[in-house]
């Protein structure tokens, strides 16, 4: 029998060895890029833009104020380095209630039961422009090793009992076609499961006809959208601030090189007297038939990747 080698352990570490205090220490350590990312990957909510810090939103004041760069919604942190306390909690749900869409993401060093249900009450009672999200920040240590952080997700929203509650809202529930629109992005995100991407995450299915991919980039993003009469699916950069055209005209000018790299022939849609401008890359495609999704979600997957690599880049040097 081999010999088993000697193991360590996980030792837990007081917040306040690496953070003395949460204002000066911890939220300007959360806020920065390679802290944010791991916040976003824990959360599955991809790119976290930070706006600012200890920022007035209308008459409150949040710890940092993010943007979902993917979807454009504002994104609120409340910092705790300490267990849950119903102070905090009204601050949330001021929050909530004066603004029409927001994500709130309340990190402590532990949650108490009930504020714990208190988040799960939120998520159950508000609709799907509101995500209540309760995190524990840990920090741990094994044996020598420097001090690594760890958030642990106490309570988030569940996604698919909100899809449940919004079906039954309706008088006749939804329309066939909204239904096979949601079956369709389930079926997509089943297929990206075992074709992982490291470029992009999918988010939650809707019963809407179109979906988003964020790039990390705070005005623009993918869209993806199927259309059931014209029998197609597009894939689209969305340039969604971009009023004076700086962003389409930049990346206009370097229409060959991008279309070089994605290997097809672009639509450059510039929408004069519109705040966005698109790019779109159109196939034929049925998405209501079930033999035909495998190859629209392989060419998804394919060219939703052309597009964050060819673009992003480009993007970022006209920013």
């Amino acid at each position: 029998m081999a010999a088993i080698k000697e193991l360590s352990t996980i030792e837990y570490v007081d917040l306040r060895e690496c953070w003395k205090n949460e204002a000066t220490d911890f939220t300007p350590w959360l806020a920065q890029e390679e802290n944010m990312a791991r916040l976003a990957e824990a959360l599955c909510i991809g790119e976290l833009v930070v706006k600012a810090q200890e920022e007035h939103v209308g008459p409150f004041r949040a710890d940092i104020l993010c943007e979902d760069a993917g979807t454009g919604r504002i994104v609120l942190i409340e910092n705790q380095l300490e267990p849950t306390d119903h102070r905090h909690l009204g601050q949330i749900m001021t929050y909530a209630a004066g603004l029409d869409a927001v994500s709130i993401i309340w990190i402590a060093e532990r949650f108490t039961e009930e504020h714990r249900a208190a988040i799960d009450w939120l998520n159950r009672i508000t609709d799907d422009d509101f995500s209540f999200f309760g995190i524990e920040v840990k920090l741990l240590r094994i044996g020598d090793s420097p001090l690594a952080p760890m958030f642990d997700i106490v309570a988030k929203p569940n996604d698919w009992s909100r899809n449940v509650k919004v079906v039954s809202k309706h008088p006749d529930g939804y329309s066939d076609l909204r239904l096979a629109q949601y079956d369709f992005w389930v079926a997509f995100g089943e297929y990206m499961k075992t074709h992982k991407s490291k470029l992009f995450h999918l988010q939650s299915p809707q019963y809407k006809h179109w979906s988003s991919v964020r790039m990390g980039i705070n005005q623009v993003k993918v869209e993806l959208s199927v259309n059931s009469k014209e029998k197609t699916v597009t894939i689209q950069l969305y340039l969604h601030n971009d009023a004076d055209k700086h962003l389409f005209d930049g990346l206009y000018k370097r229409r060959e090189e991008a279309e070089m790299k994605i290997a097809e022939t672009l639509e450059w849609r510039r929408l004069d007297g519109k705040k966005s401008s698109t790019i779109d890359l159109t196939r034929q495609g049925d998405f209501m038939d079930s033999t035909a999704q495998k190859g629209i979600f392989e060419w998804m997957r394919t060219y939703i990747e052309r597009f964050i690599t060819t673009f992003r880049p480009m993007v970022q040097e006209l920013m």
